[in-house]
C-alpha cells in the first residue's frame, strides 16, 4: 500500500518544498488530511496547495502547517487514492505549476512565480514590501498604537 500513498514521494521533500497536489478527480473529497500534512511538514515541506478538498482541517488549523485548498472535503474517502505522478508540471486553479517554480502564499491567496523570473520577481517584492512597511509603520506610530510584526 506505502508505494501508492502520499508517502510515496515523501523522501522528495526538503526543507523548504512547497507541496503542490493536483486532484483533479477527487474535488469533493478530503484526500489528504492532518497526517499527511504533519508528516510533510516534519520532513521540510513549509505548506501544501491543493486544488481539492482536505479533511482534518480543524487539526491542521492547530497544527499550524499552511494549507490552501479549494474546500474542505468529506472524510471519508470511497476507496484509497494512488499517485498519478510526482515532480510533474500541474494546474492549479488555472494556473500551471512546475517543480522549481516559487509559490507564496498568505490569506488572501496564492501566488505562483516561475523559477526563471523567481529573482528578479523577489526583488521587485521585496522593495514593494519596505516601502509598505515603512508606510504602516508611520500609520501605526502617529496613532499611538504599538509595533507588531507587520511594521518592524
Amino acid at each position: 500500500y506505502s508505494k501508492f500513498s502520499h508517502e510515496a514521494f515523501a523522501q522528495l521533500i526538503r526543507p523548504g518544498t512547497a507541496i503542490v497536489i493536483d486532484d483533479v478527480e477527487d474535488r469533493d473529497i478530503g484526500s489528504i488530511g492532518s497526517n499527511n500534512i504533519l508528516s510533510w511538514y516534519k520532513r521540510g515541506a513549509v505548506g501544501v496547495v491543493t486544488d481539492a478538498g482536505a479533511r482534518d482541517t480543524d487539526e491542521i488549523g492547530l497544527e499550524e502547517v499552511p494549507l490552501y485548498l479549494r474546500k474542505k472535503g468529506r472524510g471519508i474517502r470511497p476507496g484509497r487514492n494512488e499517485i498519478e505522478s510526482v515532480n510533474r508540471p500541474v494546474v492549479i486553479g488555472g494556473v500551471l505549476v512546475c517543480p522549481g517554480d516559487v509559490v507564496v502564499a498568505d490569506g488572501d491567496g496564492v501566488v505562483v512565480v516561475p523559477r526563471a523570473v523567481a529573482e528578479q520577481v523577489a526583488n521587485y517584492a521585496s522593495k514593494i514590501l519596505a516601502g509598505d512597511k515603512s508606510a504602516r509603520r508611520n500609520l501605526y506610530e502617529s496613532l499611538g498604537k504599538p509595533l507588531d510584526k507587520t511594521v518592524k
